[in-house]
């Protein structure tokens, strides 16, 4: 297998690479998509993204009969490096994942991680997802349209916060929209969070401006009233959900989010492809089908080496944005 470097040229590589499928003896042994011991780590709190992917996972795969008691354990900080770090030192260790995404591709830029996905063993990206602008039921914004005036007149007045270090999905997404609004990224008041579960109670309790989040973490407070959808970041609206689009909106801009999978360096290839295996599994199973459609997550299945590539591509996407961007 090659070795990938950092920075490829950017435009995602749609393969998908198909192998033979891996049976289960489903009786706890080693073999099939059994995987005693497995770990899923998660790089920020509670409530976030990489936190709701890593446990849905974790529960549809023992739905389906897939594998047995995976452990997912939360290690939060600097955007999701430290868990990277702990991943990256695993050296060799074939029952550990991390589950990651757009958000751990900045925080390696912006926090100047020692550790990178490049040093890590690709195994699958997973889904795709807009962002959302949501602010409080109570909030004076009852629009995108009032929001936007607002933020115009005065963006330091009106803190935006996000579930992202800097770099991160939740932070390029309103600075995407700021620019297109006309206002300057750096007079920006981006307040990050470890986490959509940390940003939660800030936009409940109107501590900042508005919200930015994926839709996954969100949707319950949403259909519950005690958040105000605003807009969706993405290309098209959501089924189900009364939100225009941030170019419907008149916003010449739009912004997906995607997560997914890595393991440490150094593990087998046996290993590598047991691993896949599940992945690959989990990703054909009805359980995980219904979590895809109720979190309203798009499907993005990607793995292997055509996911390191992508991870590359990622990597110089985040550096030429901020670089545009003067941050």
């Amino acid at each position: 297998m090659r070795l990938r470097t950092p920075l490829a040229l950017f435009g995602a590589a749609l393969l998908v690479v198909v192998g033979p499928p891996l049976l289960s003896t489903g009786d706890g042994s080693d073999t099939g998509t059994q995987i005693p011991g497995l770990r899923f780590m998660v790089p920020n709190t509670p409530g976030g993204g990489y936190d709701i992917t890593a446990r849905t996972m974790a529960k549809n795969a023992e739905d389906a009969g897939l594998t047995h008691n995976i452990e997912v354990f939360n290690l939060p900080g600097a955007g999701g490096t430290v868990g990277l770090t702990r991943l990256v030192g695993e050296h060799g260790n074939g029952k550990l994942a991390l589950s990651m995404g757009l958000g751990v591709v900045g925080a390696v830029h912006t926090n100047k991680s020692p550790s990178t996905l490049a040093d890590t063993t690709p195994i699958a990206r997973l889904t795709e997802e807009p962002d959302i602008v949501v602010v409080a039921e109570d909030a004076p914004y009852r629009t995108i349209a009032d929001l936007l005036a607002a933020w115009k007149k005065d963006p330091a007045r009106v803190p935006v916060g996000g579930g992202s270090s800097p770099g991160g999905p939740d932070h390029l997404a309103p600075m995407l929209m700021a620019r297109a609004a006309g206002i300057a990224p750096k007079t920006v008041n981006y307040v990050p969070f470890d986490g959509g579960g940390e940003l939660l109670a800030s936009i409940l309790g109107n501590k900042v401006g508005f919200g930015v989040s994926g839709l996954g973490e969100y949707r319950d407070q949403i259909e519950a009233g005690e958040l105000r959808l605003l807009a969706v970041t993405g290309p098209k609206r959501v089924p189900g959900l009364d939100a225009p689009t941030l170019r419907e909106a008149g916003l010449d801009t739009e912004f997906t989010n995607w997560r997914g999978i890595v393991a440490p360096p150094g593990i087998s290839e046996a290993e590598r492809d047991k691993l896949t295996g599940l992945i690959r599994k989990l990703h054909a199973s009805k359980e995980w089908k219904e979590s895809m459609k109720k979190n309203g997550w798009d499907d993005a299945f990607l793995t292997g080496e055509p996911f390191g590539d992508f991870l590359d591509e990622q990597d110089q996407r985040v550096a030429t944005v901020l670089k545009e961007l003067g941050l």
